[in-house]
C-alpha cells in the first residue's frame, strides 16, 4: 500500500473567527474552492458527522468528520475500496496573521494523490482572501 503525503500553509489577514465560518458552513465550500460542487452534511458540522462531496466530473464521495476543534481545526476522512484519505485543516493565528494550513494522507493504491491535491494552493488562497475581504467588510 502506497501512501501520498501533501501539506500547504496559507496565511491571511483574517481572523480565525473569520475563516471558520467558511469551514463549518459546508454549502459555502464552493465559493472558495472551485471544483468543488456541493458538499451534504447527515448532521451538524461535529465529529461522527457524515456526508457526501460532489466535486467536477465525479460522482458523490462519501466522507466523515472525525475531528472538529470549534474555530480551530477539523479532519475528515474518506474510506474507498482501494484507499483511505485523511484531510486535517488547522487555523494557527500568529501576530495577527492566521496561517490556514491544509495537510493530506492517502493510503492506498491508485497513485491519485497529486490529482486530489493539485488545486489546494489555489483553494486555500481563494479561502484566504474571501476571509479577508469579508473581515474588512465587518
Amino acid at each position: 500500500m502506497a501512501t501520498y503525503e501533501f501539506a500547504h500553509t496559507e496565511t491571511s489577514t483574517a481572523p480565525a473567527a473569520v475563516i471558520w465560518p467558511f469551514w463549518a458552513d459546508t454549502s459555502r465550500w464552493p465559493e472558495w474552492d472551485t471544483a468543488v460542487r456541493s458538499v451534504d452534511l447527515d448532521g451538524p458540522f461535529a465529529a461522527g458527522t457524515s456526508g457526501t462531496m460532489t466535486m467536477d466530473g465525479m460522482p458523490p464521495i462519501p466522507f466523515t468528520l472525525t475531528e472538529v476543534t470549534e474555530g480551530r481545526s477539523f479532519t475528515d476522512e474518506t474510506r474507498l475500496p482501494d484507499a483511505y484519505l485523511r484531510f486535517e485543516h488547522v487555523l494557527t493565528e500568529d501576530g495577527g496573521e492566521t496561517r490556514i494550513t491544509y495537510r493530506v494522507t492517502i493510503d492506498g493504491s491508485g497513485g491519485f494523490g497529486p490529482q486530489v491535491t493539485d488545486d489546494t494552493p489555489d483553494a486555500m488562497r481563494a479561502l484566504a482572501r474571501l476571509a479577508e475581504k469579508a473581515a474588512a467588510e465587518g
